[in-house]
């Protein structure tokens, strides 16, 4: 049985934006914090209602999802 997925997309939050489950955090915010140079711990620090394990999870996610694309 697969884990529940980190990212969640729900119509009545934020118009369904993906975001980390339980939070109205858009799962994009991570990405652009990355490609905007910052790292994990700034962004873990600006978006408290984000665990540690829910970010690292979606980063593997994102990662197998473009390996398995090649």
């Amino acid at each position: 049985m697969e884990r529940q997925s980190v990212i969640v997309s729900d119509p009545e939050i934020l118009g369904g934006t993906p975001c980390f489950r339980g939070t109205r955090v858009p799962a994009g915010s991570l990405i652009d914090y990355l490609e905007a140079g910052d790292t994990l711990d700034e962004f873990l620090d600006n978006f408290p209602s984000v665990s540690r394990e829910a970010a690292i999870a979606a980063l593997e996610k994102a990662k197998a999802l473009l390996i398995s694309s090649r």
